[in-house]
């Protein structure tokens, strides 16, 4: 089976209380951390990555992050999905050739683009055009970003989480949902559903799986923690 297939195949048949819990390697030295640490396979955060960089979240040019990514999937024998933000306008075609140029089995796409939510029904089509050029070569996590922008209704995020699955997305990524709305979301969305964690705050991994997340990740949360831990050993004995 392919690293693609392998990776597909580790979001279906979880159980409650059991989700598929992905660490974001901002670097390649960290990749190799959570891959030494047992973890299946790895989902890079952009906002981590741009952290890396020297860059805000956001803005980090297309080169930088796809040769970031590359470095990390080269880094580890575990399968990599990398978050590459709203596809920094490519078409889907090009889009898909860097992906999987860089090596890496899947891809979280967000709807909005400068701080606004895409047009739910263009965003489908993109999306559709990104599956059709990828064929079973990639895993597509769709973000959706209602709650993120200010759209606190979960019937909002079903709506476009239905036109993302039909247009041929693997995962949904509500991302920024409540936790009591984690339970509506999983019985309203088709298909495995990604939750954010954050580290030290809010339910385990364990928890958001009995609540209806199907896969974990962490966005920058692991990376900001490692920074604060760093701050710390400068302000300390270090110096």
């Amino acid at each position: 089976m392919s690293k693609a297939g392998v990776f597909r195949a580790l979001h279906h048949g979880r159980v409650p209380g059991d989700p598929l819990v992905l660490p974001g390697p901002w670097d390649a030295a960290s990749a190799r951390v959570f891959a030494e640490a047992g973890f299946p396979a790895l989902a890079t955060p952009s906002a981590a990555v741009a952290a890396s960089l020297g860059h805000e979240d956001g803005h980090t040019p297309a080169d930088e992050m796809f040769a970031a990514v590359a470095r990390i999937a080269w880094a580890v024998d575990v399968p990599v999905s990398a978050d590459v933000e709203d596809g920094y306008g490519l078409a889907p075609g090009e889009l898909v050739e860097r992906l999987l140029a860089a090596g890496v089995v899947g891809c979280n796409l967000e709807d909005s683009s400068g701080g606004v939510l895409r047009d739910p029904h263009e965003h489908a089509e993109w999306l559709a055009g990104v599956r059709a050029a990828a064929g079973d070569r990639l895993f597509v996590n769709a973000r959706v970003d209602t709650f993120l922008r200010g759209v606190a209704d979960p019937d909002r995020a079903i709506e476009r989480a239905a036109l993302y699955v039909a247009a041929g997305a693997d995962c949904v990524y509500p991302i920024g949902a409540p936790v009591d709305a984690l339970p509506l979301l999983r019985a309203g969305i088709q298909g495995p559903v990604n939750v954010l964690a954050r580290p030290g705050e809010g339910p385990s991994p364990a928890e958001l799986g009995e609540l209806g997340a199907t896969r974990v990740t962490f966005g920058p949360g692991l990376q900001r923690l490692m920074e604060r831990a760093l701050r710390e050993i400068a302000a300390g004995p270090a110096r």
